[in-house]
């Protein structure tokens, strides 16, 4: 075997819980560490270590990024109720997803991994949509309250100088609920930027949607940014490289994305990002196990993610004793996605080779091979030649990329 690609600079390494735990583990054993001379700076995310810590574990995990500049993220729970008597938690913890984007105040770019037989269900799209979502604010840090007798609420907003603004909700006739978002422009104009220079790198028009017509302060003000920072920052740009920018109402953009052909990014915000880039994913694929997720931050913070949740019901069958057909291409994408970064960073161009070679080795093993898990199977077109629990699908990889290591 060759000698192992080495790494200047280590990056993050962020576990996670449940099924994706345990693929995290497999991915890292029999696809990176045989080939690179691999450097982390390791968090252990896992949800009772969230609870030992009171969950400053996912903070300086969030901090480590700010110092190495890659980090690379397994799936993990986000608490309710049910999940703090499951592992006897002191708390229902927020999303570590939403401390970590909040901390790094990057945007989500998450785009469909696309296969030859696996064909999307809109029947027009031919090309990838790129969902550009922000990561910060919105519900992911809002405040709700529970109320049960009729009464009154206002927003108060108060300034360090002292004055305030205050906005009154509508009179409550009985018991119900209340919630107050924010977000702040500095923010807003990040994931503006972010949204104009990846559409402009890679080729690509862009959309932006809200619901400006109805919310008439919140969401103009992200209309109103998004425009600003286009006029003044890349029309010329956009308009030398011939690419369009196009502000919808959310609904309507929403049916234009079902009826279009695909090839462009859809910014939304964060809320909207999170929904709209689950519904991308299921209808080019059928399962978010094919699609990327990157954070990008302004102030050149990078973070790679499985773009999934930590896979409960597999993981449950695991625990009794059974084999599971997991599909682990997203966690295998968040391993070459941070790898390259790093080498991009870095100026390693073997590592920037090998995460290409580990990703066309997954392509080779679900097109060529036609080899794949059972999520995968259902929706590609026939024939298909096996289907694989996760850990014969990652062999059935490390053959391939093996193959292609020689080249």
């Amino acid at each position: 075997m060759k000698e192992k690609i080495a790494m200047d600079k280590p990056i993050v390494e962020i576990d996670g819980d449940e099924m994706t735990r345990i693929m995290w583990a497999w991915v890292k054993e029999k696809l990176i560490l045989p080939y690179v001379d691999l450097k982390t700076e390791y968090y252990d995310l896992h949800i009772k270590k969230r609870d030992e810590t009171n969950d400053q574990i996912t903070v300086q995990a969030a901090e480590a990024i700010k110092k190495w500049g890659v980090g690379v993220k397994c799936a993990t729970i986000t608490p309710n109720a049910e999940r703090v008597k499951e592992y006897n938690l002191k708390k229902e913890w927020p999303s570590p997803n939403a401390t970590i984007r909040k901390i790094l105040d990057g945007t989500i770019f998450r785009a469909p991994i696309i296969l030859s037989n696996i064909k999307p269900a809109v029947r027009f799209w031919k090309k990838p949509i790129v969902v550009a979502r922000h990561a910060f604010g919105d519900i992911y840090d809002g405040v709700g309250i529970r109320f049960e007798s009729p009464g009154e609420a206002e927003v108060v907003y108060r300034s360090e100088d002292g004055s305030e603004v205050r906005a009154k909700l509508p009179k409550f006739a009985g018991s119900g609920v209340l919630q107050a978002i924010y977000n702040i422009d500095r923010s807003i104009e990040s994931f503006a930027k972010a949204s104009f220079r990846y559409a402009l790198e890679n080729k690509l028009d862009l959309w932006f949607a809200t619901k400006d017509t109805i919310s008439k302060v919140y969401d103009a003000r992200f209309k109103e940014i998004f425009q600003k920072i286009y006029e003044e920052e890349f029309k010329d740009g956009f308009e030398k490289a011939g690419l369009t920018y196009s502000y919808y109402l959310i609904d309507d953009a929403l049916a234009r994305v079902v009826r279009s052909e695909g090839g462009f990014v859809w910014a939304c915000k964060n809320f909207d990002g999170d929904i709209f880039s689950d519904f991308v994913a299921t209808a080019y694929s059928g399962t978010l196990a094919l699609m990327t997720s990157e954070l990008f931050s302004p102030k050149g913070y990078y973070e790679s993610e499985a773009a999934h949740g930590t896979v409960q019901r597999h993981y449950y069958r695991r625990l009794k004793g059974e084999k599971t057909s997991t599909n682990p291409t997203a966690i295998i994408f968040a391993w070459t996605r941070g790898l390259r970064r790093r080498g991009q960073i870095d100026g390693i161009r073997e590592l920037v080779d090998f995460a290409e070679r580990l990703e066309n080795a997954v392509k080779v093993t679900i097109e060529k091979d036609r080899i794949m898990t059972q999520d995968v199977a259902r929706v590609s077109e026939p024939p298909i030649n096996k289907i694989v629990t996760t850990e014969e699908f990652i062999e059935a990889v490390k053959n391939n990329l093996e193959k292609l290591m020689e080249r």
